[in-house]
């Protein structure tokens, strides 16, 4: 009887230690955060890249972009000089995370948008 409710007990603690699914897909966009604020070697167009191929992979894989990628993307395409793209992503932004919308309103404002 010992033997059989130590290995009901151990099934239920294996059980119980299954891993979720994260919310959201961050790739590498820990590691594109870091490189702009240390301004590494890594130029504009580099990480504009990075964080589009992060958004194409959560499509790929059906998942949803992490928070702050589309607004990091389109802070990224106004410091280019493509207001239009960055005007996108900030709207993008504003659509997947509707908290974000006070911000993303003062950023465009700010920008002149």
């Amino acid at each position: 009887m010992k033997k059989y409710t130590l290995a009901l007990l151990a099934s239920l603690v294996l059980a119980g230690c299954k891993t979720t699914e994260p919310l959201y897909y961050h790739g590498e966009y820990g590691k594109a955060v870091y490189s702009y604020f240390k301004a590494e070697d890594v130029t504009l167009e580099e990480q504009i890249s990075i964080l589009q191929e992060i958004i194409q992979t959560a499509e790929a894989k059906s998942k949803t972009v992490a928070p702050g990628v589309h607004a990091h993307l389109g802070m990224l395409y106004f410091e280019t000089g493509n207001a239009q793209l960055g005007k996108q992503h900030f709207e993008t932004e504003m659509v997947l995370f509707p908290e974000s919308e006070h911000y993303i309103s003062f950023l465009l404002k700010s920008a002149g948008v």
